[in-house]
């Protein structure tokens, strides 16, 4: 696996909570616009919550899967915020394939 990215909060970066979330809606964004996408996309902790009914950034994350960006989510956490009957882009998996894509990537971008 070329690229990886990590999301492992729904908002992006510490401070406000509203421009958090907005610049996290804009990087889905604007990697959807990307020439070169990742390969994949792991969500963990609150970012899971980003895959799931009633996210603003949801239908980014599916954009991404149609480009053929695979997602996998977290299923310890999605069990943990109660979103297993709600996750509606990628997959749910769990910590050793996650550990496996990690440690396999040739790059891994944290968000």
């Amino acid at each position: 696996m070329e690229k990886v990215i990590v999301i492992n909060n729904e908002k992006m970066g510490k401070g406000e909570e509203k421009l958090g979330a907005r610049l996290m809606g804009n990087f889905l964004t604007k990697l959807i616009d990307a020439e070169l996408k990742p390969q994949m996309v792991v969500l963990y902790n609150s970012g899971v919550k980003l895959a799931a009914r009633g996210s603003e950034v949801l239908e980014s994350l599916q954009s991404l899967e149609n480009f053929g960006v695979q997602i996998i989510c977290c299923g310890t956490c999605v069990n943990f915020y109660g979103l297993a009957d709600k996750i509606q882009a990628g997959r749910v998996t769990n910590m050793p394939e996650i550990v496996r894509v990690l440690t396999e990537a040739k790059a891994v971008v944290t968000i």
